[in-house]
């Protein structure tokens, strides 16, 4: 078991949904591995039924400051773009890793601390993208479809309900877009233009991005299917944050 300064890890989680159900589970599998996992939610009752669902060892806690109390070396925010920009400062304050998955919460925030990290979530190729920003990018389309009950609608055609930046797109849905605003933070300056199709004929979230830069194009393709307990987000999402815990647990 690593340690850190002689001292038991401990990782703090943000939300009990779906996402922070797969991260706890991650541990409960000895996929990642630290001591203890500190949960906390709004609703007390998802903190109490996640912990009862596996047997790793947990501590609940009541609040953010509580947590923080107890040292996490790293706290993933799984909640919501609101919680993120309520915490995330306190966090970074403490010299605690944080791992956003809410994404949309960053944009316009300018912010370049260390200590906030965002996984990829349902999409790749990140670090060909960011290094194609570098040189300069034309032009980023993102095309995102879903099926109609991951967008709370119950349209039997393909219908366009969004169309615009990046930024707008993770504003009007906050959970279900939060890729484009993954793709904003990682190209910009350049400037991202999102489709949102509601598609009763597609089972999975599809994402397609279409890039144009100084040297090229490329086009990534992601089919991810849905979380069974939330279809506005991807299985993907989760596995991206438990790549980077990980990654930051073991540094």
């Amino acid at each position: 078991m690593l340690k850190n300064r002689g001292d038991a890890i401990k990782v703090g989680i943000i939300g009990c949904g779906a996402i922070g159900t797969l991260i706890a589970e991650a541990f409960e599998r000895r996929l990642v591995t630290c001591d203890k996992l500190i949960l906390y939610d709004q609703d007390e009752k998802k903190a109490e039924k996640l912990k009862n669902s596996i047997h790793f060892p947990v501590i609940l806690v009541s609040s953010l400051e509580k947590m923080l109390e107890l040292r996490p070396k790293v706290i993933v925010e799984a909640a919501s773009q609101q919680a993120a920009r309520e915490y995330l400062e306190r966090i970074v304050a403490a010299d605690i890793d944080l791992i956003v998955m809410s994404s949309g919460a960053l944009l316009g925030l300018n912010l370049q601390k260390n200590k906030i990290h965002v996984p990829s979530g349902a999409i790749g190729g990140l670090d060909a993208l960011s290094s194609a920003a570098l040189a300069g990018i034309d032009e980023v389309v993102l095309t995102s479809r879903k099926n109609p009950r991951a967008l709370e609608m119950s349209n039997k055609e393909p219908e366009i309900v969004y169309e615009g930046k990046a930024e707008e797109a993770a504003r009007l849905y906050p959970r279900e877009m939060n890729v484009a605003a993954t793709l904003a933070l990682t190209v910009k300056p350049a400037e991202v233009w999102v489709q949102v199709v509601s598609d009763p004929t597609v089972q999975r979230n599809t994402h397609e991005i279409r890039v144009k830069w100084r040297f090229g194009e490329m086009f990534l393709r992601f089919a991810n299917d849905p979380h069974p307990d939330n279809p506005r987000t991807s299985a993907l999402a989760a596995w991206s944050a438990i790549k980077l815990l990980k990654a930051l647990i073991e540094k």
